[in-house]
């Protein structure tokens, strides 16, 4: 099991009363996250909800921003770029993407649950060009082209 990686917190005037992000069982892996304002999304339509929080993620790490499940399956309500990625040097307050994908306006009060945030390490990669890449039995097959 990896150790908890600190990430410092900062409260936002807005965020009053609003929880911190927080597990809601020992076994998740995402920290629920919720609106520190009020909004309603028309029917696919996008808007963006404040969280109140900004935070200070340590070098090495991202924090990613996804969708909650019983959202999108009862109001289909989901996060259009995701996973969003919050990266270490970002100090801004985390605001979420959200899209309605229902058919009805979707309302969102102060301090509902809104996405689940996941802390996850990053590797770097290093690009280095080439005039040919290596063969593979899949060549360039694109979409759908290693069955059906």
């Amino acid at each position: 099991m990896f150790e908890p990686v600190d990430i410092a917190v900062k409260r936002l005037d807005h965020a009053g009363d609003i929880p911190l992000p927080s597990y809601e069982t020992s076994g998740s892996a995402g920290m629920d996250v919720r609106a520190a304002e009020a909004l309603t999304i028309a029917p696919g339509q996008r808007g963006l909800a404040a969280t109140g929080f900004a935070f200070a993620i340590p070098t090495g790490y991202e924090i990613q921003v996804r969708p909650r499940s019983g959202l999108a399956l009862k109001s289909g309500i989901s996060i259009p770029n995701t996973p969003g990625t919050i990266d270490s040097d970002y100090r801004g307050e985390l605001k979420v993407i959200l899209i309605n994908h229902g058919e009805e306006d979707f309302v969102i009060g102060r301090g509902d649950r809104i996405a689940q945030i996941v802390v996850a390490p990053v590797q770097r990669g290093n690009l280095k060009e080439v005039d040919r890449l290596d063969e593979t039995a899949r060549g360039s097959g694109g979409f759908g082209s290693t069955g059906v």
